[in-house]
């Protein structure tokens, strides 16, 4: 493998205090549209799947929007679930256009399905909603939460977290990181099936963190008494699967972030075929959390930490993939911190979330292509 690095050093903020922005996607309009999470709220709660307490239900979501320069919440109310201190919030996490420029939204949830409605009520979370920013209202599309606690395709714990999708030829294809799989549904609702589960992972000797770890993640890292006196030469991961984005040889490709204890070098890029069948495109990746193709066929992977989350240090990588399989650092870390997802503007620049599980604190930025810089390859 063929491994380069370019010497990018800044960027530029778009946007800042953004409540836990999950996902941002360009519209018919040339505007670009946020998704942010929110901070949940004082409602009723539902315990953690993690097993770090609970998250608490409000109305805290949100879409956002950039024009012209101008940054502007054009929805709100929008589902929210979080911890007390507004982290680890689950709620608007990805939005997307079709080609009649309609949008749909996806609500994430990080919970058990048989919990939404029984302990929070009527509620959106775990769904594809289609909104109408002029009236601030929405309808619901499809429910992918229900769909896990009837199905559970992975056979493994009943949690649904929907986290990211693309829309492909009348099709939506969601990527469920708490039921670990891929699932399909017509723009209409229609037909929700899942077409690929990602498989788990067995690490051999894995590192757990120590007494000075941080707790950066309260969702998805469990307590120290589950794992402190637990010392497995073999642990069976989940894969969590985060991004997705769809090829120029029509192929599917997401990303993993790998479960608890999240190794370094653990993380991989699957290819799924028209036959849900998944192969390894590439992997050595730590913590990985979307992915976007330019139009020349180069994935470009979003790194939310370079560093397994306990130790600390949440300094993030945006990583190209040629078709030869070269891998070309772009940036890595220089503010570049807890990243959660990527677009390509109409103007040829990276636009991300950046600083995302920090209620108040996200930003969006914009990185040059610097595509036209030529460095030496180093071969490993």
């Amino acid at each position: 493998m063929k491994l380069k690095q370019l010497t990018i050093t800044s960027f530029v903020v778009l946007a800042d205090g953004l409540d836990n922005p999950k996902g941002l996607s360009f519209g018919p309009d040339g505007s670009l549209y946020i998704t942010e999470a929110g901070t949940g709220g004082s409602g009723a709660c539902v315990p953690s799947p993690s097993g770090q307490g609970s998250l608490r239900y409000g109305t805290t979501g949100a879409i956002t929007k950039i024009e012209n320069g101008t940054v502007k919440r054009i929805l709100t109310g929008l589902p929210s679930l979080a911890f007390p201190d507004g982290t680890g919030a689950a709620g608007p996490h990805d939005l997307k256009f079709d080609t009649t420029g309609k949008p749909y939204v996806l609500i994430g949830y990080a919970a058990n399905p048989a919990l939404r409605d029984t302990t929070l009520g009527n509620t959106d979370l775990g769904k594809i909603i289609t909104p109408d920013f002029n009236t601030n209202s929405w309808s619901s599309v499809a429910d992918i939460a229900k769909y896990e606690l009837a199905h559970n395709p992975d056979e493994g714990d009943v949690v649904s977290n929907p986290l990211a999708f693309l829309i492909d030829e009348g099709k939506i294809i969601i990527v469920d990181s708490g039921a670990n799989d891929l699932l399909s549904v017509g723009n209409d609702g229609s037909h929700l099936k899942a077409i690929a589960v990602l498989p788990s992972q067995t690490l051999t000797h894995p590192i757990f963190p120590g007494s000075n770890s941080q707790n950066f993640d309260r969702g998805h890292v469990p307590p120290p008494s589950a794992y402190r006196d637990a010392t497995p030469s073999q642990l069976v991961i989940q894969s969590v699967p985060t991004g997705i984005a769809k090829g120029l040889d029509g192929a599917y490709y997401v990303s993993q972030f790998t479960g608890f204890p999240f190794p370094e070098g653990g993380a991989k890029i699957y290819r799924v075929d028209a036959d849900g069948q998944l192969t390894v495109y590439a992997d050595g990746f730590t913590q990985l959390i979307d992915l976007t193709f330019d139009t020349q066929g180069n994935l470009y992977a979003l790194q939310y930490a370079n560093q397994s989350g306990w130790k600390g240090k949440l300094d993030g990588s945006l990583i190209e993939i040629a078709p030869d399989g070269t891998h070309t650092t772009i940036l890595s870390g220089r503010g570049l911190e807890a990243p959660t997802a990527i677009t390509i503007g109409p103007d040829g620049a990276f636009y991300v979330i950046n600083q995302s599980g920090m209620p108040g604190k996200g930003q969006v930025i914009r990185i040059e292509n610097p595509r036209s810089v030529s460095e030496p390859a180093m071969e490993s």
